[in-house]
């Protein structure tokens, strides 16, 4: 008599484990804290890194550049931090889960940054002038600033995986 065999079930169909899904959870936790840290900062926020009273009024066209400079400059030490904690997470299995979670997680972690920065900016800050219209508030002028931080944490890994590479000797 013959007996069919039974398959075993994949692999790649097991459950999503719950330290997975904190690569996802984490960053964009972090966006919050990026936001508000960015309004703090800003010119046209708060403005505690230039002081200069000029750059404070965010209607000022010379503090749009060092106010999107200073989110970008956010969100690359975001992306590198997030890479630097993912390093050596990206071995076995679940790997690319874990690095795919971090990359949509730090994407989720700009948005927000760039969102809880603009609701500081209305809750904290002063009215904007309505005769100006509404590009002259604390606003983001280049929004390809919010691609950094997911890049930056492609790019760490990158670099952070291909010195592993590069260090392993060669089996004999």
């Amino acid at each position: 008599m013959h007996v069919p065999a039974v398959a075993e079930p994949s692999s790649a169909l097991k459950p999503w484990r719950s330290k997975d899904i904190l690569w996802l959870v984490l960053p964009a936790a972090l966006g919050v804290v990026v936001g508000v840290t960015w309004w703090l900062l800003a010119p046209g926020g708060l403005n505690l890194i230039s002081g200069n009273p000029d750059l404070a009024n965010a209607a000022n066209p010379d503090s749009w550049l060092p106010r999107d400079l200073l989110l970008a400059a956010l969100m690359l030490l975001a992306g590198c931090l997030t890479g630097v904690m993912l390093d050596g997470k990206l071995q076995g299995e679940g790997s690319g889960r874990r690095l795919g979670f971090a990359l949509v997680g730090g994407a989720l972690g700009a948005l927000i940054a760039w969102l809880v920065g603009l609701l500081a900016a209305q809750l904290l800050g002063p009215a904007p002038d309505p005769a100006l219209g509404p590009g002259y508030g604390f606003t983001l002028r280049s929004y390809a600033v919010l691609v950094l931080w997911p890049a930056a944490t492609a790019f760490i890994t990158f670099v952070l995986a291909l010195f592993g590479v590069m260090s392993k000797k060669p089996v004999k």
